[in-house]
């Protein structure tokens, strides 16, 4: 893209975001920022293919005696998953004050206690990486809050304050905490969509606009090559709106991604919103001008319905709606995350009663539940908190048969359109940590152990159901990532196929994962089970209970 084409659709862009004085200056600002970019040294990515699987870590996640934990996760890294892990999601590696790193208290340096950015590059040697942007929302510890409750220069209008006559009845959030709380003695009245210790930026403010994308710039000359959008459906606020999803917020994304695709035409911007399908899906714009991939939410929950009822139904149905959004756009996918399985985004998938009995499930299965606050005042389940392995177990299950799902439930992650994500603990097979859990109160932290690097590198040796999981998975990785039918942007046909079987075409590979507990035969299409390397002439293949195959 010329640089004048850049111009003209961002100043396009700010036009309708801005009244005059404000477009002008974010305008004139903008360019400096650009001419200033021009003027570094970027690295550049190559395109994305069926090679790349990311692992979603903390900066801390894997610790070692006497190493700066990014420089454990290094080691861990070259060690254990240098042929399968091409991309890797550091969790906010900044400094924070609360949420285990999404309440930022300075976008741009790195927790001193994790490491500091030369550990980053070192990463970035040999592996992509992927940056947390916690856009929306900043610690109230941060300079930049602290500067705007002394009301110093530049920061007057730097975070959401609460103004006479601002409607907000409609607001939608994923809290049940106040919207506003007071700060400062000045008690000034601020938005806080998620707690006290985080609140909102004010990307109206065109000092912060330009803070904020600023941030976005240094992040790609600094080697990111993905960047997360946390929460970014809450950005722009407008009274008498639900406040997420606007037009404004859309626009903000698609300038972002202008500038990416500028500086660096493979890098991506990646969008989180824990919301319905069809809402979550908005963030790739016409296909070409927002995120480069979107969260897929509703995989994990329908994955887990489905090896709970042993029915593929809703999954087969929702995958029936999954089409190629653009040769730049597709879809990250997931089942474990640093958060629970969110439940909004099965809205219009599953009913109440599905999502209740998979609540009591993980009440079982020593999970737990947290809610949200509807408009009417009522309540519903928000997210699920659980490790995975321990989320797909049915009562009386073995460990044998709990790898197995497991396994299986990731056949499904790896077969879907898009590009795979696996959360450290899924990938290492680890278990609830109902102590962390219970003794901090965040019920997340159920699913965010950190891991001694000795141990757990002694662990997938020794223990049988690290080492079958993790083994198990390196198989699946390292198959398909020889498979040109797993490109991201290759299309899936879903194969009508018995109702226990999850059926998929990619390409020239047929995808089977029976969900249930029986043997079911399917009629085969293809001669040689990838997995196996067995050939297939009967015309039938049986697929054992939780059993997968991918055949050519």
């Amino acid at each position: 893209m010329k640089r004048s084409d850049l111009n003209k659709q961002l100043n396009d862009h700010i036009a309708t975001l801005f009244n005059e004085p404000k477009r002008s200056d974010i305008s004139n600002r903008l360019a400096k920022l650009i001419d200033a970019q021009e003027q570094q040294t970027i690295p550049q990515a190559a395109a994305l293919n069926e090679q790349n699987i990311y692992l979603i870590t903390y900066g801390d996640s894997i610790q070692s005696p006497g190493q700066k934990p990014l420089q454990a996760l290094r080691i861990m890294l070259d060690e254990t998953v240098a042929d399968i892990i091409s991309d890797v999601h550091l969790l906010p590696m900044f400094p924070y004050t609360s949420d285990d790193g999404f309440s930022v208290t300075d976008y741009l340096q790195i927790h001193p206690e994790l490491g500091d950015w030369s550990d980053i590059d070192d990463l970035a040697g040999n592996y992509r990486l992927m940056y947390d942007f916690v856009a929306n929302h900043m610690s109230e510890s941060s300079d930049w809050f602290q500067q705007f409750l002394q009301g110093k220069p530049g920061f007057e209008h730097a975070f959401v304050e609460k103004e006479p006559g601002f409607d907000a009845t409609n607001v939608v959030r994923p809290r049940t905490s106040p919207l506003f709380h007071t700060y400062g003695t000045t008690e000034k009245q601020v938005w806080s969509t998620f707690s006290k210790d985080q609140v909102d930026v004010n990307i109206q403010d065109p000092e912060m606009f330009i803070r904020l994308t600023e941030t976005l710039l240094v992040y790609i000359t600094r080697g990111a090559t993905s960047i997360r959008l946390d929460a970014i459906g809450f950005l722009w606020k407008e009274s008498g709106t639900t406040c997420i999803h606007l037009r404004q917020t859309h626009t903000v994304i698609q300038i972002w991604r202008l500038l990416t695709d500028y500086f660096a035409p493979n890098a991506q911007i990646i969008t989180e919103t824990n919301v319905p399908h069809k809402e979550n899906i908005s963030y790739f714009g016409d296909g070409t001008n927002e995120a480069h991939q979107v969260y897929q939410f509703p995989l994990p929950p329908l994955t887990l319905h489905a090896f709970t009822t042993h029915d593929a139904t809703h999954l087969t149905s929702w995958a029936k709606t999954i089409t190629p959004m653009s040769k730049t756009a597709t879809y990250f996918n997931f089942l474990a995350s640093h958060d629970g399985i969110g439940m909004r985004p099965t809205e219009g998938i599953l009913t109440d009663t599905d999502r209740e009995k998979l609540a009591e499930k993980v009440i079982q299965n020593g999970g737990q539940i947290s809610y949200k606050n509807n408009p009417d005042g009522s309540k519903s389940i928000y997210e699920l908190n659980i490790n995975y392995s321990d989320a797909l177990r049915n009562t009386g299950e073995s460990d044998e048969r709990a790898i197995q799902k497991m396994l299986a439930a990731h056949h499904i992650l790896f077969s879907v359109m898009g590009v795979p994500a696996i959360y450290y603990h899924s990938l290492f097979g680890s278990r609830n940590d109902k102590k962390a859990a219970e003794t901090s109160g965040i019920p997340r932290r159920i699913n965010r152990e950190k891991l001694d690097l000795a141990t757990l590198q002694s662990e997938l040796e020794t223990n049988p159901y690290r080492q079958a999981i993790f083994t198990g998975l390196e198989k699946l990785a390292k198959v398909r990532q020889a498979e040109a039918a797993f490109d991201p942007y290759q299309p899936q046909e879903v194969i009508p196929s018995d109702s226990r079987v999850f059926a998929l075409k990619r390409g020239d590979v047929y995808c089977y994962t029976n969900v249930s507990d029986q043997v079911v035969t399917i009629e085969k299409a293809g001669t040689e089970n990838l997995l196996t390397g067995e050939q297939i002439r009967d015309g039938k293949y049986d697929l054992p209970p939780y059993g997968y195959a991918w055949i050519k």
